[in-house]
């Protein structure tokens, strides 16, 4: 090896006559330093405004609590719902702009009206998947996906404060669900692509960490903007920071070096690593870029070749097919779960608050186990620890107590699951189709989000848990099967191409079987 220059970032490398560009970003970023930190922090922080938005409902549309107008009617006072109630005989508790359900007067609508809203907003995620989704891993790349994303999600969430009835209101979160369903992918992607693969376990969880603190916040603004007469304040205090955010991120952010590299553009991808390099010295500086090795398939991708290949390759197929099936079951619990704590009867601040509460230590858990554990036995262990916590929720009746604390656990571990699938996901296809294939995986969730709304509705009218809790139970435990049938992926090389993935594993025959 030739003698390191006394310049900070100017170390040398052998001068192998070919190199992959793996070996290159190993030597380059494989320690972790405070330039890479900085990014993966700012990337990161898109996640926190993405929870918000995505469960802003879960206080936007409560139905609140109501009161019997006289005292002395007894009529009222045996009633369960306001349904059956002259409107003269009752009032709401809080003012009627306060929330969705009584500014609209949705409380005794038909379910699917009355889940509209949420169910477009997750509608509009899975719309928003289709046609965004490869823009990723084609010309858009990692960060401009990102800024796109959170723009459209923030600038939807500020129109939101003038909606003048339930339709416009529901089309604006299909607006916002479009947007936002991509901002989780494209961070995670290129938090990831940015650092070596020592750190990449790691570094993707610090998403998932953001994202719990944006669901922490929302129940702490809600909990400050209570004495608000409109559920529009919450739009307004979410709204105009993320605007300020992609300001933030259009100027200080980099795009990943594996996707410019991969899409020809080798001078870009050069120069991004000598900046994330910077702190640590580890760039080279004498290679040159013609013999770094990279396969015509990977440069060729463009929008419609990456779902392309993921759907021809049989072993990327059955791959994505097992992954898209545990994701539905997650969706459908994850989202599903946080508005289903109303039927509970438990004071709804705190339930929101315990819930995000174990989505936190999910968080930090889920990097532990990556680093130690194999991927599949984590997953399928807290998979079924979550439908069986979820079950014992909805057979517990009325003791609300336990009830909360059980359905607590279910969550925390569903989220520990869902946190380690995204990062299995990740490993489990190369650079030229990762952005798809994780899109793919987040649209199959979103898809199980889009029952969970009416689920939840249908549950309220008939007053009860246990629907509610027994279902999402028996789809965390159900959908979790095919992923057993998966490769194991812990300390595996990130490929770039379908091509050396299939080398790297032993041939597309062996691969095949996977």
């Amino acid at each position: 090896m030739a003698d390191s220059s006394p310049l900070l970032g100017e170390v040398q490398i052998l001068n192998n006559p070919v190199v992959s560009f793996e070996e290159l970003v190993e030597q380059s970023v494989g320690s972790f330093g405070r330039v890479q930190l900085l990014q993966t922090i700012l990337i990161s922080l898109a996640w926190l405004f993405d929870a918000q938005q995505t469960f802003i409902a879960v206080f936007t549309d409560q139905q609140p609590s109501w009161h019997c107008i006289d005292p002395q009617d007894s009529v009222c006072f045996s009633a369960t719902s306001t349904c059956s109630l002259p409107k003269s005989s009752w009032a709401w508790n809080r003012p009627k702009q306060s929330s969705v359900v009584s500014e609209w007067e949705l409380q005794c609508a038909e379910p699917m009206l009355a889940g509209l809203p949420s169910s477009s907003f997750h509608a509009g995620s899975l719309i928003g998947g289709v046609l965004l989704g490869a823009l990723g891993d084609s010309f858009l790349g990692r960060k401009g996906l990102l800024l796109l994303s959170s723009l459209i999600m923030s600038v939807t969430g500020v129109l939101t404060l003038f909606s003048p009835n339930i339709w416009v209101y529901s089309f604006l979160g299909f607006i916002t669900g479009c947007g936002r369903i991509m901002i989780g992918s494209s961070s995670l992607v290129l938090s990831s692509e940015l650092v070596g693969k020592r750190w990449r376990g790691q570094i993707g969880t610090l998403g998932f960490f953001c994202f719990t603190l944006g669901f922490l916040s929302l129940p702490l603004i809600a909990f400050l903007g209570r004495h608000s007469s409109s559920w529009r304040t919450l739009y307004l205090y979410t709204s105009v920071p993320g605007l300020c955010y992609c300001a933030l991120l259009y100027c200080a952010s980099l795009e990943s070096p594996r996707w410019l590299f991969v899409r020809g553009r080798r001078e870009e991808a050069m120069n991004t690593l000598k900046k994330l390099a910077s702190t640590d010295g580890n760039i080279t500086s004498n290679i040159n870029l013609s013999e770094v090795s990279m396969t015509k398939e990977a440069e060729k991708v463009n929008m419609y070749s990456a779902m392309k290949m993921l759907w021809e390759k049989r072993w990327a197929c059955r791959r994505l097919s097992a992954i898209m099936v545990m994701s539905f079951g997650s969706g459908f619990t994850y989202y599903g779960m946080p508005l289903a704590l109303e039927t509970l009867k438990f004071d709804h601040y705190l339930s929101v608050t315990y819930t995000a509460l174990a989505e936190l230590p999910s968080s930090i858990i889920s990097s532990l186990l990556i680093r130690r554990f194999n991927r599949r036995t984590t997953i399928f262990f807290f998979s079924l620890l979550s439908a069986a916590n979820s079950i014992i929720c909805a057979f517990l009746g009325k003791r609300q107590h336990a009830q909360i604390w059980f359905e607590a656990v279910s969550y925390f571990s569903m989220c520990t699951a869902f946190d380690v699938l995204l990062i299995y996901t990740l490993e489990l296809f190369p650079t030229c189709v990762r952005n798809s294939a994780l899109a793919m995986a987040r649209q199959s969730g979103v898809a199980g989000a889009v029952f969970g709304p009416v689920l939840v509705a249908e549950t309220r009218k008939k007053g009860g848990s246990l629907m509610c809790f027994g279902v999402f139970g028996l789809a965390m435990g159900l959908c979790t099967l095919p992923v057993v049938c998966l490769p194991e992926t812990r300390g595996a090389t990130l490929c770039d191409s379908m091509e050396e993935q299939e080398e790297l594993e032993g041939g597309s025959s062996n691969v095949a079987k996977a």
